[in-house]
């Protein structure tokens, strides 16, 4: 039986073919990468995590951040942020909207999970004493360790 030979295709090609949201995304996703490229490059003293590319529509770009200081100092440099958009953009995008969102920061608090406790009955103690019985002296230790647990679970 002969074997099929199949070229692996490329992923970027695969996804200009798709129709739909895949595409949507996969375009918006590198659109936004884009314009947070050259608002880093703006102003680079801005650290990383203080804002990020939120949205883009129209002509308008949406720079969330995630305190009111940082945002305070995003709104400085407002000016220059929105010119260097135009111009690298070729005009497509000239209007900025600053946003703070003061919950982006905060951290999940995450509450331990506690594991159910472990329970044996009276009845499950008493058929591995049976086994017990008749099981190899090596089995039967360990078997009989077993079944003292039940006894355990009531106090």
């Amino acid at each position: 039986m002969k074997r099929i030979v199949k070229d692996p295709e490329d992923l970027n090609d695969l996804l200009k073919k798709a129709s739909g949201n895949i595409a949507d995304f996969s375009t918006k996703a590198k659109s936004l990468k884009i314009l947070t490229d050259i608002v880093r490059q703006t102003c680079p003293d801005l650290p990383e995590n203080a804002w990020q590319i939120a949205n883009c529509r129209q002509d308008l770009v949406i720079i969330e951040a995630k305190s009111p200081v940082w945002g305070q100092r995003l709104q400085f440099e407002r000016n220059n942020i929105a010119q260097q958009l135009a111009i690298q953009t070729q005009g497509i995008f000239n209007k900025i909207e600053i946003k703070v969102n003061p919950y982006g920061n905060r951290r999940e608090v995450v509450k331990p999970v506690e594991k159910p406790k472990k329970f044996m009955s009276e009845s499950t103690a008493e058929h591995l004493v049976d086994v017990a019985k008749d099981a190899p002296a090596g089995l039967k230790e360990v078997l009989l360790r077993l079944a003292k647990h039940a006894d355990r679970g009531k106090s």
